[in-house]
């Protein structure tokens, strides 16, 4: 008989210390006690997170927030530890240790090729997590699906908004995101 080995935080952490995952030749993320397969970034991802980075960093002030890009995010109690697009969290230094729920202001996720395990686990995940407010960015659908108020079965407000719209964060209402910026098809670097 075999079963599925299922890690927490701590053996996760031992093993990423220890180097066991180095020789892997993409990304791993620990997700519900198990090892998930991240996709390799192709250039359309990366654009979209340097976008949403130089968008966090200019509308948000270092004494509110700190922006953080595809780094660690802690949930032992969901024996989870993501590693989101970007990360708002509170102002600190996060020596000691990752991120935890209650340090999360602003979760995004870009998906190109990953919006089902986004939109359903990621979702589940962030949820049970109690992080307010948790953003996707459709590549493909050229829109941004919004997650707020967060609830043991998954988010009770979720609302989708396309190029045309203007959105904001609950925590910083006056950074002002222009969707037709973020998808524009040849973006003027100089506007």
């Amino acid at each position: 008989m075999s079963t599925l080995l299922k890690l927490t935080v701590p053996e996760y952490d031992l093993m990423v210390e220890s180097g066991a995952f180095d020789p892997l030749d993409r990304r791993i993320e620990l997700i519900f006690g198990e090892l998930h397969s991240m996709n390799p970034a192709g250039p359309i991802h990366d654009d979209y997170i340097g976008f949403l980075n130089h968008w966090s960093i200019e509308n948000t002030s270092r004494k509110a927030v700190s922006v953080r890009v595809q780094s660690g995010l802690s949930l032992p109690d969901l024996d989870s530890r993501p590693e989101p697009d970007v990360l708002w969290v509170k102002p600190r230094r996060y020596l000691d240790r990752h991120p935890q729920s209650q340090d999360v202001l602003l979760l995004i996720e870009v998906s190109d090729s990953s919006i089902q395990y986004d939109r359903v686990l990621k979702s589940e995940l962030y949820a049970r997590a109690r992080i307010l407010e948790f953003w996707v960015v459709d590549v493909m659908d050229r829109c941004i699906h919004v997650h707020r108020e967060p609830t043991e079965g998954g988010y009770s407000q979720v609302a989708s908004y396309g190029v045309g719209s203007r959105i904001a964060p609950n925590c910083q209402p006056e950074a002002n995101l222009l969707l037709s910026d973020l998808f524009a098809p040849d973006p003027d670097v100089n506007a």
